[in-house]
């Protein structure tokens, strides 16, 4: 199978956004407060992925925009931090995630974790923790 990734990723679609990484009690109703101070701080959740175990749960999330989702995050009270991440745009097609994590693994750059959102026809968004986010943005962007 060809591994090459120019004519999979959609052009100039790989950029570094801010993922916000917030501490959520792991019980009914604790999402949508967050959801609701971001709505009424008029921040957008562009991608999300909420991930749990018997004590807690950390919700981690793209928001537009990302100074004033800080601003809304900090005023609410909640505990959070802030990294940066890769997203891209790739075409939403059999195999689009194994040619990318092969791109990287052949790089040697190890994914930290990855998830998805907004599919819409034909592409879709995927955020990539890396550490190396300079060297996978060359590789991925080539």
């Amino acid at each position: 199978m060809d591994q090459a990734l120019p004519t999979h990723v959609v052009p100039n679609s790989i950029s570094e956004s801010t993922q916000f990484c917030v501490g959520l009690p792991n019980r009914p109703g604790s999402l949508a407060p967050l959801c609701r101070a971001l709505r009424e701080g008029g921040v957008n959740i562009e991608a999300i992925c909420v991930a749990d175990d018997q004590n807690c749960c950390w919700v981690n999330m793209i928001c537009q925009p990302p100074d004033t989702a800080r601003t809304v995050l900090s005023n609410a009270g909640y505990n959070f931090f802030a990294e940066s991440v890769l997203t891209m745009r790739a075409h939403n097609q059999p195999g689009e995630l194994e040619r990318i994590a092969n791109r990287l693994a052949d790089a040697g750059i190890n994914i930290e974790y990855v998830y998805g959102s907004g599919a819409t026809i034909g592409t879709f968004t995927l955020v990539i923790g890396v550490a190396d986010r300079e060297r996978a943005v060359e590789l991925l962007g080539a």
